[in-house]
Parts: C-alpha cells; structure tokens; sequence
C-alpha cells in the first residue's frame, strides 16, 4: 500500500526562501535566491513578493531582505521553552565572568542551530552569530558535544547523512576521525574545537542532557585561539561550565 505523501510543497519551498537568508546572505536578488533554493526565478520571485507583503521581508526593487518581524515565527516555540530562560541567565552569567561569548544549541538535522546566546564584547567570528543560526555539527565544539550523547543508532544515521565539509585545514572530514573524537568526548564529557570552524576560533562545549533526548542542547564558551590555549579553557572555563551544566539541570528537573 503505497503511503501518501501529506506535506504541502509550496510551504516546503517557501521555508527553503526565508532560510536562504543568513550572515552572509543578508540581502539577495531574485536569482541569488532561486540558485540557493533550487527554485525557478519566477517561483522564487512569488515566494519573495508573498513574504514581502506579509511584511516578513522588503525589497529596494532589486535586493530582498528579511525584516525584523520574521522572529515572530520562533516566538511561540520560544516563549513555551521556559528552560531557554534559565540557559540564557547561565550563559550571560558566563559571558560576564570570563568576558568571552557564550552559547547555546541543539541539533537539528546534520546542524547544530543556536537557541541563545550571550556575546562577548568584541568580536570573535568573521559571520555574526544569532538565534537561528546553522553551523555543520561536525566542526563546532557544541556539535560534537552534542553528537557524544546520540545512541549507536542515530549517530549511523547522522553519519550516513552529514556532509564533512572542509571548512579550515583543521576540520574533521573523514568518519573515521569524526567518530574518534566523538568517542574522546565521550569519555571525558567535554569537546574542545581549535580552528576547525574558522582560523582563529577556539571553543569548549559541555552537553545538558533533558529528559526528552531530542531537545538536548550543549553550551559553550568561544574565544579567539591566539589569546586562549586549550589548556587554558580546560583549566579555566571547563569547571565554570561544569558548574552551569548542573545548574541547568537540576533547575530542568524541578520543572
């Protein structure tokens, strides 16, 4: 019996659209957005002109853009995750001892998408960093942390899936090596990434286990890899983060 196929294609192609805006695709023509979505100019061109009169994108005749208002979509997932409340206060907390940026993320897919954040003063990335926001899994410290608490069988499934992209001469892109490392974090609870996102970057993730597996979610301090060792983030962030960890759990718990 053949099993039908009940999504609806015009809103699968409209959510491909509002995603193809990111850091670095900020503003895009009607032909920047059919190549990055597959679409033909013309659909592409409705999917742009629906989102701009809804008010969740705008346009200067040539180049789209989405508006602020594009954040009410997340709003009811957000407002019903109370728990993100309670990482948010963590990390700013973080953020604020050790003036370093401080994150949050879950996986979603082969990517690991931030659900909060607390930036740093200065800057420490070449693309800026949002709620929102994708990274591949497998080159972030939070990915990696977060893949060391998948059962055998969703971390098959996930590496039958992910695309190890080179992002630097440092990333990971053989399974063989990317499960070594899972293993290593495993074993030690912690995940350590030096340069295999971007030259320059360093970070320390800790996963938070929840109750409901999928909505586990790591947390991170970065910092730029010329003024922080690896040694120094195992010595002075690792404990603070541990410390976060359990906060964030026992107040999950109670809830």
């Amino acid at each position: 019996m053949a099993v039908r196929d009940e999504t609806v294609q015009s809103l699968v192609r409209g959510i491909a659209v509002i995603r193809s805006f990111d850091a670095g695709h900020r503003h895009q023509t009607i032909t920047d957005v059919a190549a990055r979505t597959g679409l033909t100019r013309a659909a592409a061109r409705r999917f742009l002109i629906t989102l701009c009169e809804t008010g969740l994108a705008r346009s200067d005749g040539k180049h789209y853009e989405l508006t602020p208002a594009i954040l009410e979509l997340a709003q009811s997932y957000v407002s019903s995750a109370s728990e993100l409340e309670i990482v948010q206060d963590v990390l700013r907390g973080l953020s604020e001892q050790f003036d370093e940026s401080a994150s949050a993320a879950m996986m979603d897919g082969t990517d690991i998408i931030y659900v909060a954040r607390a930036p740093a003063r200065h800057r420490i990335m070449t693309i800026g960093l949002g709620l929102g926001t994708r990274l591949p899994a497998h080159a972030t410290s939070m990915g990696q942390a977060l893949l060391s608490l998948m059962q055998p069988r969703e971390l098959e499934i996930y590496l039958s899936k992910a695309k190890l992209t080179p992002l630097t001469p440092h990333t990971l892109t053989t399974r063989t090596a990317l499960r070594q490392r899972i293993d290593e974090v495993q074993d030690r609870g912690y995940a350590i990434v030096s340069e295999e996102l971007e030259l320059g970057l360093r970070s320390i993730s800790v996963p938070v286990r929840n109750r409901n597996a999928r909505s586990n979610i790591a947390i991170n301090i970065s910092a730029q890899a010329a003024r922080v060792s690896a040694d120094d983030m195992v010595e002075r962030f690792l404990p603070a983060l541990q410390r976060a960890v359990r906060h964030i759990e026992i107040a999950m718990d109670s809830r």
